[in-house]
């Protein structure tokens, strides 16, 4: 790709709007100069907030409109008063005239699945979308998909998960052959719900040189980083990702009341806090920020509702790396390079 990445936000999207998406645009706008945006949203709101950042405002055109989707809405509703108007639908609408390489919106995630599934439609070879995130490790970061666009998988459905989560993991951890998991309840063949073991023979007997699969996984393996893309269907990865978030709540919750409960532990935490810190970053969920919709013919990032400019930025990020390093093109090709093995297979199996 050898123009600029061109990146439509939903500027309306998320808690708290366009002040969180201008300052996280604005922050990535440093570490990626050869980056243009399209701000969807309300003019009379965006104005003010790019007259004090010259260089957001000189690399973004503004499309306006006042009409944004609701967190709390339904897909369905959002679909019937959205599409055509909203800030959602016309970031999503960006990708789909080629004016945009990737849209990132933090709105409501139903909403934007079913509007970006809506108008930008399926690649081909590919039955439903997924969503992929970044998962922090203990050897760095690992892709897991899915988690939450859909719930329930079959054989086929399992096995273009883990090729697109390959493809994804080849892009934003520059790696040859990413090693691939199916999440399981044991790394026994013998173990597991019939379709997980289908898939697992599927992917084993396909020679697939994009990936590098290692059979099962379990919960613990996931922070453990055993390998670099995790599979599972929707709603098995959803209840994983929502219960590490707790998790990492919780934990912050000791660690403050463990740090204020008396005058050594106060000072203690004095010469410690930037370790603290760090710590902190690492467990919020809102700071390794941005779900991929894979399977869709164009790029749509989902940043955290609740985040903040950073993990904007983080989104925006992700964003970018999709498009200039050609994530769709590496999913078809990788695609091709599968369906007959893979079909093949599934029928031996």
């Amino acid at each position: 790709m050898s123009h600029k990445v061109r990146i439509a936000l939903d500027a309306m999207g998320g808690d708290h709007g366009a002040a969180v998406v201008l300052a996280g645009a604005d922050l990535s706008l440093t570490r990626h100069p050869d980056t243009s945006f399209i701000l969807v949203g309300d003019e009379a709101v965006i104005g003010p907030l790019l007259a004090n950042r010259p260089a957001l405002r000189a690399a973004s055109r503004v499309v306006h409109t006042d009409v944004a989707i609701k967190m709390d809405e339904k897909p369905s509703q959002a679909l019937r008063h959205g599409r055509w108007r909203s800030s959602m639908w016309l970031a999503i609408d960006a990708v789909k005239k080629g004016e945009a390489d990737v849209a990132v919106s933090a709105g409501n995630t139903g909403a934007l699945m079913a509007m970006a599934k809506f108008h930008l439609r399926m690649m081909p070879g590919v039955s439903r979308p997924a969503i992929a995130c970044l998962w922090p490790t203990l050897r760095g970061e690992s892709i897991v998909l899915d988690v939450g666009a859909s719930i329930g998988a079959d054989v086929q459905h399992l096995v273009q998960l883990a090729i697109m989560g390959s493809a994804m993991a080849s892009v934003v951890f520059d790696l040859e052959r990413p090693t691939v998991g199916l999440l399981n309840v044991g790394v026994e063949e013998v173990k597991g719900l019939e379709e997980i073991r289908a898939a697992s023979q599927v992917l084993r007997g396909t020679a697939c040189g994009h990936m590098d699969f290692k059979g099962f996984v379990e919960g613990d393996d996931i922070g453990a980083g055993t390998v670099d893309v995790v599979v599972t269907e929707g709603f098995t990865g959803n209840i994983a990702l929502k219960t590490a978030e707790g998790t990492a709540k919780q934990l912050a919750s000791y660690l403050k009341s463990a740090m204020s409960r008396t005058l050594a532990a106060k000072i203690g935490y004095l010469f410690a806090r930037q370790a603290f810190k760090t710590l902190k970053d690492k467990m919020d969920p809102r700071k390794v920020n941005g779900g991929v919709f894979l399977g869709l013919n164009g790029v749509v990032i989902k940043s955290h509702g609740g985040t903040d400019a950073e993990g904007f930025a983080a989104a925006v990020d992700l964003g970018y790396d999709m498009a200039r390093y050609e994530l769709l093109a590496k999913i078809g090709r990788t695609l091709g390079q599968s369906a007959a093995p893979a079909a093949a297979g599934e029928v031996a199996s």
